[in-house]
């Protein structure tokens, strides 16, 4: 998988919004005047939390993000508004008259938390007519809209935002809150946890039971799909008509999972508007979630920190034996890297230094070659009875052993014409007295601007003569 191009998706988020606000410092001492610890303060943070994390994450990838939400008529107010501004993030904080602006005090030491303090007062009952105009204004500029429900009362009548982008075709992801899931019918997707969707669909106890729960549930909100998320045990996408999607967890150590659903629905909602596949995007934000849990308090995961990822987790293309689709993701990711791609293809089978010499010629037309090996049916069609020596996974294997070989694929036809229109590389290469306009998968790899090279094999050294020598030294 390769990372996608953040930077051309637009976001628009609405929810509500918090300040999570950090007082860190030492505890040596127990209080005199009850038995609890004395923190000496001696840093403050002040963080967006809520809809706002959710904002910053996908800024933080590149997305082009823009804000909506309530807030109190205060300084916490100002504090938000100047953070997200920090960010880039475009933002229209709605101030309310009555409300402070929902605040969360954690007090820190030694990187744990001993305390979370809540200023909160719900803004369930407020007059939201402002929001939903500006909503309605920004929607047209957006590729996909994120509700961020903390239930503190910005989307206590969600189905306003959700028939609103649905008349505009616009994706609506959501993270939910509450036992009500109806106000959420319509939506794209959802991003429950196990607790959220128990407490809805009641007890499961068992995994067939979960699975039925969760269908069930996508089928009554007629939503395109769920993306439930389960700690530990990683997350499972299930989409209609398709079976349910399992990610484990990845994370290695967890400090603090603060802030990890809002991780999960910014990767997730900016890779679907950046036009990846959902699997795919669960992928991500998987990787993700894996990555904030690791650090302390509410985070964001940089587009590095994925890339860094995504090469550990997909090592194994960097070469060897693969299947078509493999090797497809491993040519995407090669050329992402501007490598230019090199291929052949043969039976190869008894490798002998006339086939390495050529290899290695090959090879250094580019930065990474493909060798297309002719399966063991093949192989029998085009040199006749007793052929091969040697079967497919063991003369591919040889192959891959190679210095010059980077990646090596078996196809079964007796030419490779369809397998080399499929991976187009960038210069198609065949040993012997062909011409050009003969060669198989040629004219696709020169219609997409690639080049067809002819290299001649060393001479006097055959895998036929090899074997007829073989042969005459028996009798």
């Amino acid at each position: 998988m390769i990372l996608p191009d953040f930077s051309a998706t637009r976001i628009l988020i609405v929810g509500d919004l918090m300040l999570d606000r950090y007082w860190t410092g030492g505890t040596g001492r127990i209080s005199p005047e009850a038995p609890v610890p004395v923190v000496n303060v001696n840093s403050t943070e002040d963080r967006p939390g809520g809809a706002a994390n959710v904002a910053i994450n996908a800024a933080s990838l590149g997305a082009n993000v823009t804000l909506l939400g309530l807030c109190g008529d205060d300084e916490n107010a100002a504090i938000l508004a100047e953070r997200l501004t920090s960010f880039d993030i475009q933002h229209e904080l709605v101030r309310c008259h009555g409300h402070d602006t929902i605040t969360k005090l954690r007090i820190m030491s030694r990187n744990q938390q001993l305390l979370r303090l809540d200023f909160e007062k719900s803004f369930a009952d407020v007059d939201k007519s402002a929001l939903v105009a500006a909503y309605e204004k920004a929607l047209a500029d957006h590729d996909l809209v994120v509700l961020s429900d903390y239930a503190k009362g910005c989307l206590s009548d969600a189905q306003v935002f959700i028939k609103a982008a649905k008349a505009a075709g616009k994706p609506v992801v959501i993270d939910p809150k509450g036992q009500d899931f109806s106000r959420y019918a319509g939506a794209t997707l959802i991003t429950p946890n196990r607790a959220e969707l128990e407490l809805v669909k009641g007890p499961a106890d068992d995994e067939t039971t979960l699975v039925a729960q969760a269908e069930s549930l996508r089928d009554e909100l007629e939503l395109d799909a769920i993306l439930l998320t389960r700690s530990e045990q990683g997350m499972t996408l299930f989409c209609a008509d398709e079976a349910p999607f399992h990610l484990p967890a990845k994370a290695k150590e967890v400090y603090d999972v603060t802030g990890a659903g809002d991780t999960v629905v910014s990767v997730l909602a900016s890779a679907i508007a950046a036009g990846v596949s959902m699997p795919d995007a669960c992928v991500l934000a998987n990787i993700a979630a894996s990555i904030v849990v690791g650090k302390l308090g509410t985070s964001t995961v940089t587009t590095t920190e994925l890339a860094v990822a995504l090469g550990e987790q997909s090592s194994h293309l960097d070469g060897g034996v693969m299947t078509e689709e493999q090797l497809l993701s491993a040519m995407a990711q090669a050329r992402h890297r501007g490598e230019r791609i090199v291929m052949t293809n043969g039976c190869f089978d008894i490798l002998h230094a006339g086939h390495v010499s050529y290899l290695e010629a090959a090879a250094k037309l580019g930065d990474r070659l493909i060798v297309a090996v002719n399966d063991d049916a093949s192989v029998s069609r085009l040199k006749g009875p007793g052929r091969p020596i040697n079967n497919v996974s063991r003369r591919m294997a040889v192959l891959a052993g190679l210095a010059a070989v980077d990646w090596v694929v078996p196809f079964s036809e007796d030419t490779p014409q369809r397998l080399i229109a499929g991976l187009l590389p960038d210069i198609l290469v065949k040993g012997g007295d062909y011409k050009v306009e003969e060669i198989a998968g040629g004219q696709e790899v020169m219609e997409n601007g690639g080049e067809v090279r002819v290299l001649h094999f060393e001479e006097g050294v055959s895998t036929t003569g090899i074997i007829s020598q073989i042969v005459s030294k028996q009798q």
